[in-house]
């Protein structure tokens, strides 16, 4: 009997050990399963974009240096005293001692103006941005530079200068340079994780050696020997536009003007295509082409005329880029780009195709091929490229909270990887070949293949 219980009792431990393993497992299932069938999809659908979803890229930390006032407000100051003023950036007519309140005067290089302006604003106001300034530079990942390089240039532009007075942008330059070289943050690294503004083609031209391991802003490498700008380095900025954004709706029945052009016809180097170009086209009956230099009238015109036409002509300046490229963008006037050795801004979020017409200098200076091929552009073309335009437009806009500076950050932040990697590369490297490829610059299209018109 004694054994008979036993036995029973063996058997109803193990009905009952089978039961607790069946509750347990059963409970363990259905945590893992959905509530029903109907959640299933959208579990795994949950589960799929987990996997997908990039991770959170924290903010690129910026520490703005605090730079002496001859190297940001100063330069307004001159600016405004050399035109008569009195500092007051041709809004104050009397002298003012707190130059921080002076306006920055307009022109094609404002970018500095509001790169300075946009980390001088409190966080709340700079949402979505790719960067966040630092007040502590021990915490900084990259340092900007506000120097107003562009202005400085022009403080003196076209009057003469007598020997040991007035304004000096040499003297601006070589006094930036002593400045940024005794900081040991620009020391630390060379200059590399530093950002300095230099869109005008001849900004900086007098310290560009010493400065040149730094993320140059410029608006083309028509300046630059190639160890002094690329684009594996540097970023390439849109000038700031100079005529009123078309409000109006895309269409061309208010743009009677084939194709329009304003601006100073004769310019140097690659620019000389200017002079051809007006000789091939100045008579042709549907094309404005004027020349003019800046000012307040001629921006007027330059404003009416590429509101009213279809297709903007955008030779080279000086250098391969202008402002008018720009302008055209803003005007949603179709540009009609003659300029080989054109860069553009921010090209990996942009297809300049979509919206342009680019056509090789030499093919365009023959007589009646530009005017015959831009009315052949039917209609419908044309407002494929007014949409686009309008479309991208506020990348070039400068006062847009989702345009201009915002691109410009974006882009700096994208070279830290890289500039981390040559500060340390740097570093361990004890031997230099000077006759070896430099493997820090990245070139294209090496065959000298057109693939434009």
């Amino acid at each position: 009997m004694a054994r008979k219980s036993s036995v029973l009792q063996r058997a109803a431990i193990a009905v009952v050990s089978v039961i607790a393993i069946y509750a347990i497992l059963n409970a363990s299932v259905s945590r893992s399963l959905p509530s029903s069938s109907d959640d299933l999809p959208r579990q795994l659908i949950r589960e799929e974009q987990e996997r997908e979803a990039p991770p959170i890229q924290p903010r690129v930390k910026v520490y703005m240096y605090d730079l002496p006032t001859r190297f940001t407000h100063g330069v307004i100051q001159q600016h405004s005293i050399v035109r008569g003023g009195g500092g007051g950036g041709g809004m104050m007519k009397k002298p003012t001692n707190d130059v921080t309140a002076l306006k920055y005067p307009g022109h094609q290089h404002m970018h500095e103006w509001y790169l300075f302006s946009d980390l001088n604003r409190p966080e709340s106001d700079r949402s979505g941005s790719p960067i966040t300034r630092v007040l502590d530079p021990a915490d900084a990942d990259l340092f900007y530079v506000p120097v107003f390089s562009s202005l400085s240039l022009i403080v003196n532009a076209g009057r003469p200068v007598e020997p040991g007075s007035g304004y000096s942008d040499e003297k601006m330059q070589e006094g930036l340079i002593d400045w940024l070289e005794r900081q040991v943050w620009w020391r630390r690294n060379g200059g590399r994780d530093h950002v300095i503004p230099a869109g005008d083609p001849n900004a900086l031209y007098r310290i560009l050696d010493r400065v040149k391991n730094a993320v140059l802003l410029v608006s083309d490498f028509g300046r630059l020997r190639p160890d002094q700008g690329s684009f594996v380095k540097d970023v390439v900025i849109p000038y700031s536009h100079r005529v009123n954004i078309f409000t109006g709706e895309i269409g061309v029945e208010s743009r009677n003007t084939l194709l329009f052009f304003m601006g100073n016809r004769y310019r140097k180097d690659g620019g000389k295509v200017r002079d051809l170009l007006f000789q091939v086209l100045e008579k042709e009956g549907d094309v404005t082409i004027k020349h003019g230099t800046q000012s307040r009238e001629n921006r007027r015109a330059a404003t009416k005329g590429m509101h009213t036409s279809k297709f903007c002509l955008n030779p080279a300046g000086d250098t391969p880029s202008a402002c008018r490229l720009f302008d055209s963008i803003v005007s949603l006037c179709v540009p009609v780009i003659v300029s080989d050795s054109i860069e553009l801004p921010f090209e990996d979020v942009i297809d300049y195709r979509k919206f342009s017409i680019f056509v090789e200098a030499n093919v365009a200076l023959k007589p009646g091929f530009l005017v015959k091929m831009l009315r052949k552009i039917g209609r419908k073309k044309i407002l494929e490229y007014q949409r686009e335009m309008k479309t991208v437009r506020r990348y070039f806009d400068y006062g847009n909270p989702n345009g201009a500076v915002k691109e410009i950050w974006r882009q700096v932040s994208q070279k830290l990887p890289l500039i981390k990697l040559m500060s340390n590369r740097d570093k361990r490297l004890v031997l230099r070949n000077s006759t070896e490829p430099d493997c820090s610059c990245l070139c294209t299209n090496q065959t000298g293949v057109i693939t434009s018109i």
